[in-house]
């Protein structure tokens, strides 16, 4: 299955691609068939990033924080949100490679209470600045008694963050909250009395890889 956030960009890249093959056999016949294998490539790439698998939650919980994106944890550490909570948070980072499914998802069921969009920098995604720096979309959902916080993150890849979210909506745990394109990370900001469930390296699935309890 593929995402709607790719939809426009596949076309016109299957376009444009269909296009170079035709003039490198016209104009290039004994380099043709080096074009069209490097145009296959990139289509298959493309192709391969915009994947949206289908993943339902097999125990939907208000207890449990599910993995908002497919990655590698890269920081648990606690820290203190500037922006919203302003208070001590314990920090789950993902870093989401150009291989990996770019689908971000709602780590719990809820009402989003905050929601903003921030221009930034485009610094690597494993940078410990970017966090803060970076081009980002700060969420935060009220899950029944907690709070829970997400940041989409661009990276130096990334150039858009797209989030369908707006505050006061209700949501549900495991459905598409958004899409970052090419390379990024994601954050979540848990209540410091959490109990984390993964470890720094470890390689997470969104909607099945559970982060913490809360």
């Amino acid at each position: 299955m593929i995402h709607r956030e790719g939809n426009r960009l596949l076309i016109i890249a299957g376009l444009l691609l269909a296009g170079i093959v035709a003039a490198g056999w016209v104009y290039w016949p004994a380099g043709a068939w080096l074009v069209s294998i490097v145009c296959a490539g990139l289509a298959i790439f493309l192709l391969y990033f915009f994947r949206n698998p289908v993943r339902s939650l097999l125990t939907p919980s208000a207890e449990l924080v599910y993995a908002p994106a497919d990655g590698k944890v890269v920081v648990i550490e606690e820290t203190t949100d500037p922006e919203y909570f302003k208070d001590r948070r314990l920090q789950v980072s993902i870093f989401m490679s150009p291989l990996n499914v770019h689908v971000n998802r709602n780590p719990v069921s809820g009402t989003v209470c905050y929601q903003k969009y921030h221009r930034g920098k485009y610094m690597p995604a494993w940078n410990p600045k970017s966090s803060l720096e970076n081009e980002r979309t700060m969420i935060v959902y009220q899950a029944e008694q907690h709070q829970v916080g997400m940041r989409q993150i661009a990276g130096a890849m990334a150039r858009r963050i797209v989030c369908y979210l707006k505050e006061g909506q209700q949501v549900t745990q495991g459905a598409d909250m958004g899409f970052i394109k090419f390379g990024s990370r994601v954050d979540l900001l848990l209540p410091v009395d959490a109990e984390i469930k993964v470890a720094i390296g470890d390689v997470v699935k969104g909607n099945v890889t559970v982060i913490a309890k809360i």
